[in-house]
């Protein structure tokens, strides 16, 4: 179970974006996360990404404090979520190619792993693998960033808003593949979106954010 519980976080002192949030993700499950623009999504994602420390509360991963976030995460809780961001670009660097880009944990964590194995199961063929981002669309770009967020295998993956860039086919495309791995692998999702017909189809349950809590 990855957990936050009672977490307030923000960007300025003395205006919380969260205020007392918790919420469960278990393993083998969608849990879909709804609620309008400016409530908080996005920072509960960073916060149970480990990307961004909450000012007080606490996150958890199957039952264990979070030891740390960005660079101090340790290494084998680091391993254990991947993240998909809405816009693929602003999280690349555009100087790498996709292979590079779908490789970048494994190289962070001195990892053993088979970069054309991930790209085949987001339907990456090893001639875009060779290509910078600029050089290919942004469903290709994203598809790269969810090999990238798999590359650890991680018991925990946070999809933010990851398909609202794109067309219909690759938003099915790229759900199909997420699924795998939880009927697969029994990763626990969290499926960030504002499209409700979505995550009426994709998610076990919905919790729904209005700006200082969370509830199913």
């Amino acid at each position: 179970m990855l957990s936050a519980t009672g977490v307030v976080a923000g960007y300025r002192r003395g205006e919380p974006v969260l205020d007392g949030v918790g919420l469960d993700l278990p393993t083998g499950a969608v849990v879909g996360l709804a609620g309008p623009s400016g409530c908080g999504k996005s920072t509960l994602a960073r916060v149970l990404g480990l990307l961004h420390e909450p000012w007080s509360g606490q996150v958890s991963i199957d039952g264990e404090p979070v030891g740390g976030y960005r660079h101090a995460t340790p290494k084998a809780q680091r391993a254990a979520i991947g993240i998909v961001f809405q816009h693929p670009r602003p999280a690349v660097d555009p100087r790498f190619t996709l292979r590079d880009i779908v490789a970048e944990p494994l190289r962070a964590t001195g990892t053993t792993g088979d970069v054309d194995e991930l790209a085949d199961e987001v339907g990456l063929t090893a001639e875009l693998l060779s290509r910078r981002p600029h050089e290919v669309s942004d469903g290709q770009l994203q598809r790269a960033c969810l090999a990238r967020a798999l590359a650890l295998r991680p018991r925990y993956l946070i999809c933010d808003e990851m398909t609202a860039m794109l067309d219909a086919s690759t938003t099915a495309a790229l759900v199909q593949v997420v699924d795998r791995q939880v009927h697969e692998r029994g990763t626990g999702v969290l499926a960030i979106s504002h499209d409700e017909d979505l995550l009426a189809h994709w998610a076990v349950h919905v919790v729904r954010l209005d700006g200082s809590s969370a509830a199913v």
